[in-house]
């Protein structure tokens, strides 16, 4: 807030910079303005009188006793000469007589490579105008010489009105445009089509302000007017709104003004830099700017005074807030005294969570393991008290049992126990799944499930735990085989392969799926989707502790036909054997029956 006043003395100065420019810009814009239409007007006179300047000599000439009887049928070599004479004395380009027919009998340029006679132009307008009887005018590109140039004619009549003939002139122009060029000017002729017949600048010559009409070049190209010319669309945009009006050509904006008051319905267009009304308002607006600034200073030299003032009364301030930043430091001190002593509890909580939470495994681990006990205990009562053989065979068979339902508890808590100095090593995990059946073997007997695995005939190696490894393959049949419980025809198919860089297994089951549970959820400890009793729901939680520890990842997913999929990858041990391409190796095939599955109904 203490740069507020600045910030508006600033906006203030460029607010009245802004205004002063563009009022003394709209001021010197208008005198720009007026000048340009004087020059205008200038070139428009001086372009006119140089169109008008031969407009009587075709009249004269035309009725010359020597043409009108050359027209007639007389000798034409002295006519040459005296034509040559009059383009000498006149500065025009040239002069030529021409029969009813169009055919040129006499011309200033006989003996020339560029001679008319023996020409025809029966086609330019100029001639079916003067053989209408009136005066021909026309401007455009010369067919014989290829130059440019404005033709005048009239027609060679006898004492009795007869048309013998027309004779021509032509004046070239070209002076014209270089007296626009070297004054500086960007200036333009047009004729009614909007065809560009000289200009300032050589670029802009023979090219259309505006597309032209079919109609157009029609009449363009039946009189030859610009021969070999594309008549190309001239880069310039006029801007209609603003006042004065303005235009842009070739990518510069200028002032624009035109006039249409000149013979042939031709158009003069002009185009006036601004440049000096630009200059003029920046030196109006820098001086404007400096008495701002002057009277800016001012007011800061004000304002010091001011601010001095205030410095003065603040040094009684000052002490009291030296003495209130010293009862500050005093409650910074204790709130961070009061925080330590937060975070401490707040550690203590932690460890009174993970102590409850350890309670809580304590107790399930008692409930699961204290029936199994207690049957132990009451068959070993009744078979001391009965003393038969045939019971303490059947008494061993169930105690086997229960020790095995004991034991695969207790193989899932002592895996929460982890250590860090495990031995690593090169691991195949066909051999390793061929173990894991060989756990799961009474399971699939029991249940009566059919597997589906043929290893694949290369290596699959990982470096890692063999023990863990077995264990997360153990606990992933184990889920496979409680998933197939309710199924009419239980199976299980097993795949595992590499890619370049991995390797992987699968156990696909088509059980019951995985009943709308995500994987992340099935992971967290003691989340089971079996019934009370049939599980603590640490398996999932231990296999995948077991694949982190490994770098690698489990996911899985449901089966449209039914049942799910638990797929694991592991890196790939970098020394195993080389592929060619990255397609997995493995294949979906019947477990042999002499080893799982065979006995279903055993």
């Amino acid at each position: 807030m203490r740069w507020l006043p600045q910030i508006s003395a600033l906006f203030a100065v460029f607010a009245i910079a802004t205004g002063i420019f563009w009022g003394s810009f709209g001021y010197f814009q208008s005198e720009e303005q007026s000048k340009a239409e004087g020059r205008l007007s200038l070139y428009r006179s001086s372009l006119i009188a140089e169109l008008q300047r031969f407009s009587h000599l075709t009249h004269i000439l035309a009725r010359d006793p020597y043409v009108v009887e050359i027209s007639a049928g007389g000798d034409t070599g002295f006519l040459n000469n005296r034509f040559k004479d009059f383009v000498a004395a006149t500065g025009l380009d040239s002069i030529y007589l021409m029969n009813a027919d169009g055919v040129t009998i006499a011309a200033s340029n006989a003996g020339t490579p560029s001679s008319f006679v023996g020409q025809v132009y029966s086609f330019r307008p100029y001639f079916l105008s003067a053989m209408k009887g009136e005066q021909g005018h026309f401007y455009g590109i010369g067919a014989t010489t290829g130059q440019p140039g404005y033709f005048l004619a009239d027609a060679v009549k006898d004492e009795d009105g007869t048309i013998l003939g027309v004779l021509a002139i032509k004046i070239v122009l070209s002076k014209v445009q270089e007296r626009w060029r070297d004054a500086g000017e960007k200036i333009l002729l047009t004729n009614r089509s909007g065809v560009v017949l000289l200009a300032s600048e050589p670029d802009w010559r023979f090219r259309v302000l505006y597309p032209l009409t079919d109609k157009q070049k029609e009449r363009i190209r039946l009189s030859r007017q610009f021969p070999g010319q594309d008549l190309e669309p001239l880069n310039w945009q006029q801007h209609l709104h603003p006042e004065p009006s303005r235009a842009t050509i070739d990518g510069m904006s200028s002032l624009y003004l035109f006039s249409s008051d000149l013979p042939h319905d031709w158009s003069l267009h002009y185009f006036a830099s601004d440049d000096r009304a630009v200059a003029r308002s920046m030196l109006v607006t820098g001086f404007g700017i400096m008495i701002a600034a002057a009277i800016l200073i001012l007011f800061q030299l004000q304002r010091t005074r001011r601010i001095g003032a205030a410095l003065k009364r603040s040094e009684e301030e000052e002490a009291l807030l030296r003495q209130a930043n010293e009862r500050l430091a005093v409650e910074i001190s204790e709130r961070r005294t009061a925080e330590q002593a937060l975070q401490k509890t707040q550690d203590e909580l932690e460890r009174a969570s993970r102590l409850a939470a350890l309670g809580r495994l304590a107790a399930l681990v008692t409930h699961e393991l204290g029936q199994p006990i207690a049957a132990m205990r009451n068959y070993v009562a009744a078979a001391e008290i009965s003393g038969t053989s045939n019971l303490t065979s059947t008494l061993s068979t169930r105690i086997g049992g229960l020790v095995d339902r004991m034991e695969d508890i207790t193989r899932q808590l002592k895996f929460f126990a982890r250590t860090d100095e495990e031995n690593f090593e090169d691991v195949d995990l066909r051999d390793a799944m061929q173990i894991s059946l060989g756990l799961v073997e009474p399971n699939l007997k029991e249940s009566g499930v059919l597997v589906h695995f043929s290893p694949p005939v290369e290596p699959i190696l990982v470096r890692g735990s063999r023990f863990r490894l077995e264990q997360t393959m153990t606990n992933l049949l184990r889920n496979a085989i409680d998933a197939c419980e309710e199924v009419d025809d239980p199976a299980m198919t097993i795949a595992m392969g590499r890619t370049r860089h991995t390797v992987w297994f699968e156990i696909i089951d088509n059980g019951h799926g995985l009943g709308g549970t995500s994987l992340k959820e099935l992971q967290e400890p003691f989340v089971t989707t079996r019934e009370s009793g049939r599980g603590m729901g640490l398996g999932l939680a231990i296999s995948a502790g077991i694949v982190n520890d490994h770098d690698g990842q489990m996911s899985a997913w449901d089966r449209p036909e039914g049942g799910a999929v638990f797929r694991v990858e592991l890196h790939a041990l970098e020394t195993a054997w080389p592929i060619k391409d990255d397609r997995a190796v493995g294949a979906l095939q019947e477990y042999p029956s002499d080893e799982v599955g065979e006995d279903r109904d055993a």
